[in-house]
């Protein structure tokens, strides 16, 4: 039995154990490997390894494979109504044949996943705007964090942000607004040794922020944040370990109040900027209207 695929443009310059991975779920890298020493996996009729790149209109042959055995179920993707991806939509900073910036509401998750099924890349899936292409999402923001997010319009764009993010060449200024005064200089680098657990194992991991105090009293801060390594939840653990966690942080709450009365989180992605082939860009979200009535209500100055 022979079956055959063939690759479309958003594959392109992708290795094809990972293109097998995403057509048919979790299959075993021992698995591949074997069928295609065997020759029972060929690419336009060649023998090839498993880091081979695939391109665009590739043929890629699968011989007497019975994936049913080894197919794994995808996740349900979300489906959004035409209301919600236009609300979306109208959230777009900018647009080009490379990408699209947006300002993403708190509330809504970048990727679906068991918590939550409603998220920008399902949406963005449905739109108008990625009719050819298929959205890819380059960096993380947390769930209730709000601001500048990118999703990459194509496989080429998404690998250059990614590295880009991972050389740190991507520069993230964050606003937030804090219980209690912070008692620092008013600028400087926070340093930790973050800890996560991945099962039962203990890793520790360096971070390392700039800050700046953009204003303070006895009840609240309103700080600026420059994150230099990119760690899970990291300026939120930052503000927790100092005692001033950020105000609606239900997670890491360094009050004494067992309950947060503020639904919202007061963390927000507020600029980007990089650079593609001494080309600047700089991307800016005005902060939500709840963050900036928190501002007032706190007597703090943006």
């Amino acid at each position: 039995m022979k079956k055959l695929l063939n690759v479309e443009k958003t594959f392109n310059g992708m290795r094809i154990d990972r293109f097998l991975r995403n057509q048919f779920g979790q299959i075993p890298q021992s698995l591949i490997e074997k069928n295609l020493r065997n020759g029972r996996i060929k690419l336009n009729k060649k023998k090839i390894k498993s880091s081979k790149k695939i391109q665009f209109k590739d043929e890629i042959e699968l011989h007497n494979i019975e994936f049913k055995k080894i197919i794994k179920q995808k996740k349900e993707k979300y489906n959004p109504s035409n209301e919600i991806i236009k609300e979306n939509e109208d959230l777009i900073i900018e647009n080009n044949d490379n990408f699209v910036v947006l300002n993403k509401q708190a509330g809504i998750s970048v990727q679906g996943g068991t918590k939550s099924k409603k998220n920008i890349i399902d949406i963005f899936a449905k739109s108008n705007l990625f009719r050819d292409e298929k959205p890819f999402s380059v960096h993380r923001l947390d769930k209730d964090t709000s601001g500048v997010f990118i999703i990459a319009k194509n496989r080429q764009t998404a690998q250059l942000l990614t590295s880009l993010f991972r050389l740190r060449k991507i520069y993230k200024t964050y606003l937030a607004i804090c219980n209690g005064e912070i008692i620092l200089t008013n600028q400087g680098k926070l340093n930790n040794d973050l800890i996560r657990f991945e099962s039962k194992k203990k890793i520790v991991e360096k971070a390392e922020t700039k800050y700046q105090i953009l204003d303070k009293n006895n009840n609240a801060t309103f700080i600026q944040l420059n994150p230099i390594t990119g760690r899970k939840h990291q300026l939120r653990k930052q503000l927790f370990n100092l005692g001033n966690s950020i105000i609606g942080d239900k997670k890491y709450n360094s009050t004494n109040n067992s309950k947060i009365s503020n639904k919202n989180l007061m963390l927000h992605s507020y600029e980007i900027k990089f650079k593609i082939n001494e080309k600047k860009y700089t991307f800016r979200a005005t902060p939500p209207d709840y963050f900036r009535n928190m501002l007032k209500t706190k007597r703090l100055n943006f």
